[in-house]
């Protein structure tokens, strides 16, 4: 039985509800969060159809990318576009009309090319169809692929959105957070996800009052940094969520030389 059916809150309520509360508390995040919440209410509805459909067999070891079958989603590619100009920022939903002129072949493969690593311009439309689709295959098919190293999503190969820190004992132990499939995997605390380096010297952090949950982890050595969202401060937290949140964190660190090594859904 599901957990939904135990009068539980799925994950997907989860996201959506944290979207709308910190919409509420951060006037300055309100109109990000705002769409954003949309966009997990549509995330969720593709997950809920995914997860409803019997789910084609696969040779064992076959990496998770090449299971995500863009047909599957791509009928949501019209609404997505829809919800973007319609409360999407100005720049996304200038975005979602150039796509919008183009044919359905021509949409679904910008979908192909994202499941083979593009990262050209229009990503988030990609994304954001394709992440629910593949939250679901990590869940169900939880092999690793072979030679995926320490930073990168051992389900699916694709770089970390950004680290959780979660209860453990008397501290905390830090997970890093897939940016495609949201797999959580563990890693060392005082090292960087980019280029492995250990000198806690050069790996300076920064939080700000209004996110004491949230700091940024930034590296002297290759100059880029991601985001901690601190569960043993604030239990409450939804990661995905939170991390969207924090916009002047991401500000701060693009004031001090430090670019961030996966954006995440909302383009920060």
């Amino acid at each position: 039985m599901s957990r939904t059916a135990l009068g539980k809150k799925s994950e997907w309520d989860k996201r959506v509800e944290r979207a709308g509360d910190l919409a509420k508390r951060f006037a300055y995040a309100n109109e990000i969060l705002t769409f954003y919440r949309e966009v997990l209410k549509l995330q969720h509805s593709i997950y809920a159809e995914i997860s409803a459909q019997p789910v084609a067999s696969a040779e064992a070891g076959t990496p998770l990318r090449e299971r995500l079958n863009v047909d599957q989603v791509a009928r949501y590619f019209p609404v997505l576009l829809a919800l973007a100009e319609e409360k999407g920022p100005a720049k996304l939903a200038g975005e979602a009309r150039e796509v919008r002129a183009t044919s359905d072949d021509h949409q679904r493969q910008m979908l192909r090319e994202f499941v083979a690593g593009d990262r050209r311009p229009h990503m988030f439309f990609a994304r954001a169809l394709l992440q629910p689709y593949a939250e679901f295959l990590a869940g169900r098919y939880p092999a690793l692929p072979a030679g995926a190293g320490p930073s990168i999503c051992p389900r699916c190969g694709a770089r970390p959105q950004n680290a959780v820190l979660r209860p453990e004992g008397d501290g905390g132990k830090r997970f890093l957070l897939c940016s495609l499939c949201l797999t959580e995997w563990e890693f060392r605390r005082i090292l960087c996800a980019v280029c492995g380096e250990e000198d806690y010297q050069k790996l300076p952090r920064y939080t700000a009052e209004e996110h004491n949950s949230v700091r940024v982890e930034a590296c002297d050595t290759c100059h880029f940094y991601l985001k901690s969202i601190d569960m043993t401060i604030d239990g409450l937290a939804v990661p995905l969520v939170d991390e969207v949140a924090s916009v002047p964190l991401d500000l701060w660190a693009a004031e001090h030389g430090y670019k961030k090594a996966e954006p995440n859904l909302m383009g920060f």
